[in-house]
């Protein structure tokens, strides 16, 4: 099979979010007019594939998620490539070209793709072509793009070789392949207009008018965009049918939270009552911060100080109802629709998505399956070219999905978060059918958030704390996040009663375990720990530290080790968050060591040299921070922001390293790098 001409080559991918999916379906697709034939595939799907035994190339799109881990449904594939019974030459046979993804905010930038692609080395494979490290943090496109470009020249020298000597599979081998870009390209003089739409005809060039003063945005350019040749990317094919029916959906509005769950079927999920909502930050704090508690004393579900756990929501109605009226779908919103996938479609592999029910709503559709928030990516601004009437409009939907228009498409899409209906509101013209948002929107997310709480303090209760995230929109209007949102929406009832003293009112969410994590406390309760969290990052510590409080009380004859928490927030009276409870851990002993500081309190004239943020506050017990990590073996947890905090306490560890033990910085590294290998520097960060 090595050398048919059909030229064959396995494609698999391992996605969390659906990003390396969406990838490796436009790979597949673009495989077909370079010639070669994509057998495309998730990792999981084991029965599907066979690497023992693969003579074609393999090419692999994989994202990364969580600490630098593998996505989820990688781990078993991982596992199995980890057995260290198999011999070094177990994948000798495997010619491979690998894609990471990843977010260089985090620590272990591209890990999923960098474990995978170190452990095939190991067991003999080869790469045919350069593995390519795609970066969210500034754009995946950027590397994304020109590395599926050069994968088509990379591919055939390959099929090449292979063809010379029937025995290149077996040998190793080096390959820079150029890139070689097959995009429409279009010129302003190919373009004229006929009834308001551009086409390809080489008629009058009508250019968008624009100013030389004016300034760009989302729906205006300048020169020189305004005036450049553009190169397109490819028009993706569409492959969803759909048939509006007269019938309408058996549920109502009211309870399109119930049926939510049966829509995430990767783990069991538990309808649970919220028992009680407590504002934690003052009114005029930055951000409000509230802690909700959750009643799991009916149910099976379990969970250990460090765990984090699913949130499951539904998107606004508001924001639903503004995509149905642009879609003029608004009538037919409880309408069921049959989705089937178009006979003669170019798409390989079309199937309609597992994750949208039969017999479903438009309605339901929005509010419960589609990631309606995403940012859009070029791939959809490409396909919204079709349907949009106005030229000046269609032209910069052009750009912006453009080889010429990336740093547009990056300041004015995607760093401004822009979404469908963002679009749809700043293109008027535009009105695409909707299986077109079925076919490009994602699937709604789960929301991920740490417990607060333990259950061996707490039994049957399970907390949990938030910020709710409020931001502008490009049409200037304030949004929340949708989960954080729905979330305040469901605690402003238990608020207000237990501010005006009247009964509970116990409002439900779906909630479902995560995947076995790593962030928890050291078995031997001896073992000492340092814990950095500020702001919400305080969270999981809190339940440590409620869990070592009633281990103390229950095992008094056990030794228990020193356990140091260094929190910050913005103001003592405004944020500071948990602060009668971190008191009492003190006093009770459960906490050994409360180091707290204030970024935006002014220092009094006796504390002017008083740290701001945590990292000064580890500066500061530095011989201390040393002394537990490496003379007694201690723990270093670190919850919250990744794109600074958690980046500025691991340079001041190296910085703590290099002034306490002498080392250079390339040894402080090493250390640390042990210290992750050994499960003892862990990471609950996000983005």
């Amino acid at each position: 099979m090595c050398c048919e001409t059909n030229r064959r080559f396995l494609l698999l991918y391992a996605s969390q979010k659906g990003q390396a999916k969406a990838i490796a379906e436009e790979m597949c697709q673009q495989a077909k007019d370079h010639g070669f034939e994509a057998d495309v595939h998730c990792v999981s799907e084991s029965d599907k594939y066979n690497l023992n035994g693969e003579k074609d190339p393999v090419v692999i799109v994989t994202s990364t998620t969580g600490d630098g881990e593998p996505p989820d449904t990688a781990l078993k594939f991982v596992k199995e490539i980890n057995d260290k019974t198999l011999p070094r030459n177990h994948f000798s046979h495997l010619r491979y070209g690998l894609l990471g993804l990843g977010d260089s905010e985090y620590t272990y930038f591209c890990n999923g793709g960098k474990l995978i692609d170190k452990r095939l080395q190991e067991l003999g494979a080869q790469r045919f072509y350069d593995v390519g490290l795609a970066d969210d943090a500034v754009g995946l496109e950027l590397v994304v793009d020109p590395w599926i470009a050069g994968l088509w020249a990379a591919l055939g020298q390959e099929f090449v070789s292979r063809k010379e000597d029937p025995s290149h599979c077996d040998k190793p081998a080096s390959l820079r392949s150029s890139i070689d870009y097959k995009i429409e390209h279009l010129k302003l003089e190919d373009l004229a207009v006929t009834n308001g739409v551009l086409s390809k005809n080489g008629g009058k060039v009508h250019s968008v008018p624009s100013s030389q003063d004016s300034q760009p945005s989302l729906s205006q350019s300048v020169p020189p965009l305004s005036q450049s040749a553009l190169n397109i990317p490819a028009l993706p094919p569409e492959y969803i049918e759909v048939e509006f029916q007269e019938s309408f959906n058996q549920f109502s509005h009211a309870c399109l939270q119930e049926v939510c769950p049966s829509l995430i079927p990767e783990s069991p999920l538990f309808q649970v009552p919220v028992s009680r909502a407590v504002q934690l930050t003052k009114d005029d704090a930055v951000k409000t911060t509230l802690l909700l508690e959750l009643d799991i004393s009916e149910t099976t579900f379990s969970y250990q100080p460090g765990d984090a756990f699913n949130v499951i929501c539904p998107n606004y109605a508001c924001e639903v109802d503004k995509l149905l009226c642009f879609l003029g779908l608004l009538e037919k919103k409880e309408h069921l629709v049959c989705l089937k996938v178009k006979p003669g479609t170019k798409k390989r592999g079309a199937v309609v998505p597992q994750y949208i029910p039969e017999n479903s709503s438009v309605n339901f559709i929005l509010t419960c399956c589609l990631e309606i928030r995403t940012v859009a990516k070029k791939a959809l601004l490409r396909s919204l070219v079709e349907y949009t009437a106005d030229a000046g409009e269609k032209r910069r939907l052009q750009e912006l999905c453009s080889k010429q228009g990336a740093s547009d498409y990056n300041a004015f899409v995607r760093d401004a978060s822009v979404c469908l209906l963002d679009l749809l509101s700043a293109f008027p013209s535009c009105k695409p059918p909707f299986s077109l948002l079925i076919e490009h929107l994602p699937k709604l997310q789960a929301r991920p958030y740490s417990a607060a709480s333990s259950s061996l303090f707490q039994p049957g209760k399970m907390s949990f704390v938030f910020n709710i995230l409020e931001f502008p929109s490009p049409q200037g209007e304030w949004r929340r996040g949708v989960c954080t949102g729905w979330l305040a929406e469901h605690a402003a009832p238990l608020l207000q009663s237990s501010t005006k003293g009247q009964g509970p009112f116990r409002p439900k969410i779906s909630i479902s375990s995560r995947l076995a994590n790593a962030f928890h406390l050291p078995d031997d309760p001896s073992i000492p720990f340092i814990m950095v969290g500020p702001g919400t990052g305080i969270a999981p510590f809190v339940g440590f530290l409620q869990h070592r409080e009633k281990l103390q009380e229950d095992h008094k004859e056990w030794t228990f080790g020193e356990t140091w928490l260094f929190f910050g927030c913005r103001s003592k009276a405004k944020d500071y968050l948990f602060q009668d409870e971190l008191q009492r851990l003190v006093e009770n002993g459960s906490l050994t060591h409360l180091k707290v500081c204030f970024s935006r309190d002014p220092p009094a004239v006796a504390e002017a040299a008083a740290p701001k943020y945590v990292q000064d506050h580890l500066r500061l017990c530095s011989k201390d921070v040393t002394r537990i990590l490496l003379e007694e073996r201690g723990y270093f947890y670190v919850c919250g922001d990744a794109k600074n905090m958690a980046k500025d306490v691991n340079d001041t560890l190296v910085d703590i390293l290099m002034t306490e033990r002498g080392a250079d910085k390339l040894g402080a590294l090493k250390i640390l790098a042990t210290l992750r290998d050994e499960k003892r520097y862990l990471q609950d960060i996000w983005a």
